[in-house]
């Protein structure tokens, strides 16, 4: 199974574009010039189906517990509100929030493991 791949501990690399993506999500500029210094750890964790990510910093722990297919209302580390769901395409994790405020956006993240044995997120924000 595909899930077994993500779970582990996960060390930051590097991050592209991570401020413009948190700019159009509306998250404030200190919240994003303190973000964009974080090198945060992912720890991947799968039991009984019930998925748990916790991403821990300096600044922040956060923890974010879900099933495949059941969307749940999400707090962002900047402290949005949405509603998510995870869902596993293939080999990829994929995360769709959307947005309960109108002026929040929707945005799609898929987690998938490269050539190099790096745990990659690739995201894209919905702006319409």
């Amino acid at each position: 199974m595909a899930a077994e791949k993500f779970v582990g501990k996960w060390t930051f690399v590097s991050s592209e574009n991570f401020d413009e993506y948190m700019k159009q999500c509306g998250v404030g500029l200190i919240t994003r010039k303190m973000a964009v210094t974080l090198k945060p750890t992912l720890t991947i964790s799968v039991e009984n189906g019930k998925w748990k990510i916790v991403s821990e910093s300096t600044f922040k722990t956060i923890v974010v517990e879900f099933e495949l297919g059941k969307e749940f209302e999400e707090t962002t580390g900047d402290g949005r509100k949405l509603m998510s769901v995870f869902t596993m395409e293939g080999d990829k994790l994929i995360q769709e929030q959307k947005k309960i405020k109108p002026d929040d956006k929707d945005s799609h993240f898929e987690r998938f493991i490269d050539d190099n044995g790096h745990l990659v997120i690739v995201s894209c924000l919905f702006v319409f």
